[in-house]
């Protein structure tokens, strides 16, 4: 016990805590804002071909909320950090785990309400099938998570329907059929047949079960996390550890702070009085370039008088 009171009470346990939580908050402070400045790009140009709307058919708008916050939260706590500023590193840890707390609650609702989640979720992928080929991003992603997930549509294949240009009311070589994503691929790197879901949606599911996936990809995902547990856990933990590491510093370092202004000089934190006080008297030798490192007896200078007066 005296060993470790020993430690925390050292220059050492200070400033390692001190380097710690900027380097932390910096790093994710230009993360935040590399996210930010994709999200912008990708909003420009989703906004010259703009049909959707929402935060589940934009990934831009993801992108832009999600840097925002990095940047913005990160940003206070790296200031904070520098500075000594118990304020900041207070904003900092507070907001920080209302983040942590809003996540947490997420996953346990998405697991206590699931089939209420999937049918949210199933709606907003619906709406994002009825204008597949207007947003790219959207399409994209689809594609994506179809050829991956080996699943078609939302809920069903049958969701397709919902696309103008799939539905089995419109003319053309898509109506009725689906995206070639959707198809079963015999064998991997094999030409695709783009046209491989020609007139699907007008049979049923056991006269499909060769050609393309008929289960939706609410479930397929949903199967693939609960069959790969491990990699499950292990993207909860890669975005909830992050915050509870910063949660952790961010404490340590305010308790820190509280323990050096309870032991220093008050005179710091002393409303003065400007016609006694001049800038130029202050000497800032020691604080170093950011002019944040702390320094025994403060930089503000006291008169003889007011040393009497505290004597």
């Amino acid at each position: 016990m005296a060993r470790g009171s020993e430690c925390r009470n050292s220059r050492l346990y200070y400033y390692s805590i001190k380097f710690a939580l900027s380097t932390y908050a910096t790093f994710f402070s230009i993360l935040g804002l590399l996210i930010l400045c994709i999200g912008i790009y990708a909003e420009v140009e989703r906004q010259k071909h703009k049909t959707l709307e929402g935060i589940f058919l934009a990934p831009a708008i993801i992108l832009l909320l999600l840097g925002f916050t990095m940047f913005s939260v990160s940003f206070v706590g790296m200031v904070g950090s520098l500075r000594d500023n118990q304020t900041l590193l207070k904003m900092f840890f507070w907001v920080l785990l209302v983040i942590f707390i809003t996540e947490l609650l997420l996953i346990f609702i998405e697991i206590i309400f699931e089939n209420k989640m999937n049918a949210v979720l199933h709606s907003n992928i619906q709406e994002g099938i009825r204008h597949y080929y207007d947003d790219l991003d959207f399409k994209n992603i689809l594609d994506f998570v179809q050829e991956k997930f080996s699943c078609c549509g939302g809920d069903e294949y049958q969701d397709w329907q919902v696309n103008l240009y799939h539905s089995c009311n419109s003319s053309g070589p898509l109506a009725c059929g689906v995206p070639y994503t959707c198809c079963i691929r015999k064998v991997p790197g094999e030409v695709i047949n783009t046209l491989c879901g020609y007139r699907t949606l007008s049979k049923e599911r056991l006269e499909l079960l060769n050609v393309i996936h008929v289960r939706g990809c609410i479930h397929a995902v949903g199967l693939w996390l609960k069959d790969n547990f491990e990699a499950t856990v292990g993207i909860v933990c890669s975005l909830l550890l992050p915050q509870v590491v910063g949660l952790v510093m961010a404490w340590l370092y305010w308790q820190k702070l509280n323990e050096i202004s309870s032991k220093l000089d008050t005179v710091d934190f002393k409303m003065l009085e400007m016609r006694d006080f001049s800038f130029g008297a202050v000497d800032l030798s020691g604080a170093g370039w950011c002019w944040c490192l702390p320094r025994e007896g403060g930089y503000i200078p006291i008169s003889a008088m007011e040393e009497g007066e505290e004597k």
